[in-house]
């Protein structure tokens, strides 16, 4: 693949074209000329965008497909060709399939479905078996396999000694333990944050004590055993401040948040509408400001996505039955500018790769290209005509978003809006 990208702005802190508007010249897949000027003899294919700003590929931490066993929510092709188109050159793709990924084999079949695709698909395999939370899977077999992380994806592992059993183990081979932030003895049935909308509308509750329980219980462990901890989706300023106490301490613990909980609180929930059930639940502004301020301090890792297709039918029903989650690969860039600097927005969407074993690519001379392209001004109503995935419970339907994705060139491929 040959392309000659025309007068981009690069967002690289990483490059020292930082911040600078340079052509750049890939051929076979690798940067082989960056300049202010570059001409084309070899007619190679351009790449020219109104205000055109490239970045690092951008990666995300927490998406889940349908396949295998549902398919009808998303395929891993069209989960890819969402991501691709949303600006991801990378993604982890979550265990919560049927079968759950919980072997060697399991995670070998998803890299295979995957292997030819311009995007990175790093598998998170099952923490337990069946994600049942009663036996450790094959943990060693599944990472020699290619799995990134462990993860029984929104499902608490309520026996602290099977966690702590987990970082022991994980530990001989650097494997990454990620335990889901909610206590559920405390989060009962609730449906919703536990607060005065809530109460108002008649739901039931899950208190900001149930996560950070949870939260605590988890730093506690990984102070005792060792290990290396991920804290996926955190939701509350207490969880924040554990986390924060934690990397003071040193341990090795990383968190993240998803998109939407920086950016709606659970006041929005008045009209039932169950594209805002997700979980871990809406809270306060005064949440989202505490976590607003982790991200810009580095406290918080990552932002995610947390992408999570769902079948019209288990969203269209009452409340209360509605399963959680929201997709979220297309509208992430229009979101996250609406809330951060273009600069910390790219920081955001690409510092949690070494986490999960991806290298930092730079956009240097020499390099391999994976570079995600975009407008960061351009404004317009995020509708369900911009949904590429096959299910369509977005949160953020009718939202105005700033910044416009162009796509993506990485492994030697491009995929162009």
């Amino acid at each position: 693949m040959n392309i000659l990208i025309k007068s981009a702005t690069i967002i690289d802190s990483k490059s020292e074209f930082h911040n600078s508007t340079q052509d750049v010249l890939i051929e076979n897949g690798v940067i082989t000329m960056i300049s202010k000027s570059i001409k084309n003899p070899n007619n190679y294919k351009e790449i020219k965008r109104d205000n055109l700003h490239i970045s690092q590929g951008w990666f995300d931490s927490s998406v889940s497909f349908g396949e295998p066993g549902y398919e009808e929510r998303e395929t891993i092709e069209n989960g890819l060709k969402t991501a691709a188109h949303s600006g991801f050159t990378a993604v982890a793709v979550n265990s919560n399939t049927n079968p759950v990924i919980d072997s060697n084999s399991d995670i070998t079949f998803l890299k295979s479905k995957a292997n030819k695709n311009a995007v990175e698909l790093l598998p998170i395999g099952a923490l337990t078996i069946g994600s049942k939370s009663e036996y450790l899977a094959e943990l060693f077999d599944m990472r020699s396999a290619g799995a990134v992380a462990f993860y029984d994806y929104k499902k608490p592992i309520s026996n602290p000694n099977l966690m702590k059993i987990a970082l022991q183990y994980a530990s001989n081979f650097d494997g990454l333990v990620c335990s889901f932030p909610q206590e559920n003895k405390i989060a009962g049935h609730g449906v919703m944050n536990e607060n005065v909308t809530s109460t108002k509308q008649g739901l039931k509750g899950i208190p900001a004590l149930a996560e950070e329980l949870q939260v605590a219980r988890d730093l506690f462990l990984l102070e005792y055993t060792g290990g290396k901890l991920h804290i996926p989706t955190i939701s509350t300023a207490t969880s924040v401040a554990l986390v924060r106490e934690a990397k003071k301490k040193k341990l090795n613990v990383s968190c993240s948040v998803a998109i939407h909980n920086l950016y709606f609180t659970d006041e929005v929930l008045t009209d039932f509408n169950t594209n805002f059930k997700v979980l871990p639940p809406l809270r306060t502004q005064t949440d989202i400001e505490a976590l607003i301020e982790a991200v810009k301090d580095g406290t918080i890792d990552m932002v995610t996505t947390d992408h999570s297709p769902i079948d019209i039918e288990e969203k269209k029903i009452e409340f209360d039955h509605a399963n959680y989650g929201t997709i979220g690969l297309e509208s992430a860039f229009g979101a996250l500018q609406n809330i951060f600097t273009t600069k910390k927005t790219i920081e955001v969407l690409t510092k949690g790769k070494t986490r999960f074993g991806l290298e930092q690519t730079p956009i240097q001379i020499g390099n391999t290209a994976n570079i995600s392209l975009f407008n960061p001004d351009e404004k317009y109503e995020f509708i369900k005509s911009n949904i590429i995935s096959k299910s369509k419970n977005t949160i953020f339907e009718n939202e105005t978003l700033k910044g416009r994705v162009y796509g993506i060139i990485a492994k030697n491929k491009a995929v162009l809006n």
